[in-house]
């Protein structure tokens, strides 16, 4: 029989998938090439439905024969393994960001006389439409906690925004930009203590306490879908760090992140020049430990913050301290630090690469903000947060309107120079949200 490969992600399988599979088998073998957790999330977002889940269902389709990994967009990597006689795909890639692909496919049938077959594209359904349908209407606690794993597993590296509202999730949830073909969007949101107190007008000492900022959390994840990462602070008593874990876990909430230090919390940015106290390695571990017995899943990530290198300490204390706190269970390590020219960071990159035993690796360049996304991954970080840049950005505009609105009497020239138009922010949120 002829061989015909068909390439999809089926994340979410409509009728035009069907048709697709219905022209190739009146060609011959059906292999689908199935795209990958990894392959999918190159381009888009995490898809819904794992791979493994998404095989089975694809594997018991009418008229499919076989089942392969495509483990990239590009197809031509399985095309000349399995030198198929037909590719089958609906005619929507002339056009668009499948344009390339499509050259290529065209270029590789060539090698070996094979043909691409293209059924008229299905009008009126679209898997991206109905993904972004889906998605409006939520994700379940469980299904969005499982997702920073999910992520973890599969991106080189992970981007995390801080949100202190549920407008400022939303633009977290939905802020994305087209560049060289490729569309860049935020993977996950970080609640951060510092722009929570901010945002509330209050001094970033932990006086806005747990029960407030769980207010702040749910009205978040109310409106968006991402994973969430926390800001736990100290994580305060450990009696006390068990039932706020055990809290995150049953909102939905995917990992907290603890600081080794102990009393009055001060934030790290001012390092040595007011007292901060660091904890010692035995106390954070028995909380980490602590932490991750109270869980009921094996979903929620406990991440330990070490702060050596802002009080000064040295990095072979910031060694010492991640080798131990991943052997008390921690899921990441976070390593922090306000030197600007980051060779800290750097240095303790390459030590930590030494590590038999790794966990996720997470940085907040605050301060090093210098570096590329692509420089960190090169450093073997698996995840940076952009941890305090909305409200960073939002609070000179609105200083700016308030100036405008009192220099002018009136408030023409603020509308025009700093706000969006009245329309939009009347339309900004659907009434049935």
């Amino acid at each position: 029989m002829k061989k015909v490969y068909v390439g999809m992600s089926a994340d979410l399988i409509h009728h035009g998938h069907l048709n697709v599979i219905n022209k190739a088998r009146e060609l011959g073998y059906v292999i689908v090439g199935l795209l990958t957790d990894a392959a999918i999330a190159s381009y888009k977002r995490l898809p819904l439905i794992p791979y493994t889940q998404r095989k089975m269902i694809v594997e018991n389709i009418k008229g499919v024969d076989e089942v392969v990994p495509q483990e990239t967009l590009d197809y031509v990597p399985n095309l000349r393994k399995i030198k198929p006689d037909y590719v089958v795909h609906g005619d929507d890639w002339k056009r668009g960001v499948q344009k390339e692909t499509r050259r290529r496919v065209l270029n590789a049938l060539k090698e070996w006389g094979g043909k691409l077959v293209e059924p008229k594209y299905t009008a009126g359904v679209s898997s991206t439409q109905l993904f972004n349908t889906l998605m409006e209407r939520g994700i379940t606690p469980n299904k969005r906690l499982e997702s920073l794993k999910r992520l973890l597993d599969i991106k080189p590296i992970i981007k995390v925004m801080e949100a202190h509202s549920g407008i400022t999730g939303l633009i977290v949830e939905k802020t994305k930009v087209a560049v060289n073909g490729e569309t860049r969007e935020f993977d996950g949101i970080w609640l951060s203590s510092l722009t929570v107190s901010t945002s509330k007008g209050k001094p970033d000492t932990e006086v806005v306490d747990f029960s407030s900022r769980f207010q702040t959390i749910e009205e978040i994840l109310e409106v968006t879908t991402k994973p969430i990462i926390v800001d736990g602070d100290t994580g305060g008593k450990i009696e006390h760090f068990r039932f706020r874990v055990r809290t995150l876990e049953r909102l939905g909430v995917s990992a907290v992140i603890i600081e080794d230090k102990i009393g009055v919390k001060r934030n790290s940015l001012f390092g040595t020049e007011v007292f901060q106290e660091q904890d010692t390695i035995g106390n954070f571990c028995e909380k980490i430990n602590e932490g991750k017995k109270s869980l009921l899943t094996e979903d929620f990530m406990v991440i330990a913050r070490i702060e050596s290198l802002i009080l000064k300490n040295g990095i072979d204390d910031a060694i010492t301290r991640a080798r131990a706190y991943i052997d008390a269970g921690a899921d990441g390590i976070m390593i922090h630090s306000k030197e600007k020219d980051g060779n800290e960071i750097m240095d303790f990159c390459h030590r930590y690469r030494t590590f038999e035993n790794r966990v996720p690796l997470v940085v907040v360049p605050s301060t090093f903000s210098y570096i590329t996304e692509d420089e960190f991954k090169d450093l073997g970080i698996n995840i940076v947060i952009y941890g305090n840049h909305l409200i960073r950005g939002a609070y000179p505009a609105m200083i700016k309107t308030a100036e405008s609105i009192l220099k002018h009497k009136r408030c023409k020239e603020a509308s025009d120079q700093y706000c969006m138009p009245i329309k939009e922010i009347l339309t900004l949120i659907p009434e049935d949200y």
